[in-house]
């Protein structure tokens, strides 16, 4: 790579959404430095590129010397990181709020060109649940330290490395009985690559600054989507919709078993993402979104059969089988 490569520098590059933007951004000729606390576990970038073109880079988000060592040189940043729950290393304060503050901070001081900001669709500063308020107050503070940024709001993210539908799959591997959460509640999930293309226009392209709402084609209940997962996994199961006052039961025994074993068991789901299932999370109608960055969503169903096909009882033999027992 030659000395006038642009340079981008991922935060939580190794992670879901960050892999693919990293990924997208090398075949765009750019410099990774992707960005992580644990480097060695994340080698599996380097060859999105070509050699010495995509580089882990120790950095804690909560340590100021690193980020601003990460930062430096760099003409744009993204930040991936987020919890999708709280532990006793991480709270949604430290990780949603001040990291990305300080993220935006140090970029505004060090004259990066673009900043793009990963955040929730749903954040809200009156949210009930602690995950969508400190997103958006992330958000804020991000937008006041670099007016200029560019914040992708997306919705439940699917793609071959997620832990939505793979989770689903999965249960159903164990158990007849499907438990689900929040079945009522509408979701717009969006193909992890659009978000990674959307971050990769922000940053390439001539993107007016502020917040995208990022869903896709389909709007359907959380019942739906498991539904959905089953008949592509090829597995009969018996879907129990779980009611909140139940959940919430069974969440304050997780919370308290996860406690009492000191992160050992860490709990399969919380009082707080109980909070984000009960309400819809579509997009907003009049939002800025995948039609303002030229984008056209993915359909689920032209992504889901080529990760899910695994949990099918046969695999990737399950048609051939079928086919021979008729």
């Amino acid at each position: 790579m030659s000395n006038t490569t642009p340079i981008v520098t991922i935060f939580g590059g190794s992670g879901f959404v960050g892999r693919y933007i990293a990924h997208r951004m090398a075949r765009a000729g750019w410099r990774v430095r992707v960005a992580v606390r644990r480097p060695n576990e994340a080698m599996y970038v380097k060859p999105y590129g070509d050699v010495g073109q995509v580089e882990p880079l120790l950095c804690n988000v909560r340590d100021e010397a690193s980020t601003r060592s990460a930062i430096e040189g760099a003409d744009a940043v993204v930040n991936c990181v987020g919890i999708l729950q709280e532990t006793k290393f991480q709270s949604f304060e430290d990780v949603h709020v001040d990291a990305a503050n300080l993220i935006a901070r140090l970029s505004a001081e060090a004259g990066v060109a673009k900043l793009v900001h990963i955040s929730a669709l749903g954040a809200d500063a009156g949210a009930e649940s602690a995950y969508f308020e400190t997103k958006a107050e992330g958000d804020a503070l991000v937008l006041q330290a670099m007016p200029s940024a560019v914040i992708l709001r997306p919705s439940v993210m699917f793609g071959t490395e997620d832990r939505f539908f793979n989770r689903m799959a999965g249960v159903s591997r164990l158990s007849p009985i499907l438990p689900v959460l929040g079945a009522d509640s509408k979701f717009q999930p969006v193909y992890v690559n659009d978000v990674a293309q959307a971050a990769e226009t922000a940053i390439t392209g001539d993107v007016a600054s502020g917040i995208y709402e990022l869903g896709g084609p389909e709007v359907a209940s959380m019942h739906d989507l498991a539904k959905s997962a089953m008949k592509v996994a090829g597995r009969r199961r018996i879907l129990l919709d779980v009611p909140f006052w139940f959940a919430r039961m069974k969440a304050w025994g997780f919370e308290r078993l996860e406690k009492l074993t000191g992160g050992l068991a860490p709990a399969m789901f919380t009082r707080d993402q109980l909070k984000t299932l009960a309400v819809d999370n579509i997009v907003n109608e009049g939002s800025a979104g995948f039609a303002e960055l030229g984008i056209e969503p993915t359909a689920m169903e032209s992504v889901l059969g080529g990760y899910l096909y695994h949990y099918r009882a046969y695999g990737q033999f399950s048609a051939i089988t079928e086919s021979g027992k008729s």
